[in-house]
């Protein structure tokens, strides 16, 4: 095997994100840029235990931050609420989108869910990464509903720590807020 034949060492591994989580009655879409490593290890959203998503998730809408997974699933469907990530898979050493590399993103199929939910109001964007992404599939040519409101929100994630969880919690909640009265 000459030099030419090898894989590239310095190659980030390819991280792939998990599966949409949505009802068709959903009226709003949570979308993330890709999971993280404990994330993907547990197939959960939002599972490093210092990711603010689910305190936010019970602030907003009731969900006991604590309980079981499924039922924090459920109880996010029983509330409207789809979640999903922008990109379906990326080379990416470690959990911080800083590390993703462009050129390796591969987007999620937006065009197939949005048809999926009628009744969709807003989607929230989870954090800088997710907005860019989401501009640039925007820009791409997916087609959204007039009626639907996007969110640019600050990121759940621990690395962001540059707002406290109650502006977190601010913005977010101006997001519901604005979400509801469009109804």
């Amino acid at each position: 095997m000459n030099g030419a034949d090898r894989p590239d060492a310095s190659a980030a591994p390819l991280s792939h994100g998990l599966p949409a989580l949505w009802r068709s009655d959903a009226n709003i879409l949570i979308l993330g840029s890709l999971p993280g490593v404990a994330s993907i290890r547990a197939a959960q959203y939002y599972a490093h235990p210092r990711n603010q998503f689910w305190p936010l998730m019970q602030q907003l809408f009731g969900i006991e931050a604590t309980q079981p997974y499924p039922a924090r699933l459920q109880a996010l469907q029983q509330a409207q609420v789809a979640l999903w990530d922008l990109i379906a898979a990326a080379e990416r050493r470690g959990s911080l989108d800083s590390a993703i590399k462009p050129a390796s993103i591969q987007c999620n199929d937006f065009a197939q869910l949005l048809r999926q939910l009628p009744q969709l109001r807003a989607v929230w964007l989870n954090g800088g990464t997710a907005a860019k992404s989401w501009h640039k599939l925007v820009k791409n040519g997916l087609q959204l509903s007039p009626q639907v409101q996007v969110f640019a929100l600050p990121s759940t994630s621990p690395a962001h720590a540059a707002l406290c969880f109650q502006h977190k919690l601010q913005a977010w909640q101006q997001a519901y807020q604005q979400s509801m009265e469009s109804a």
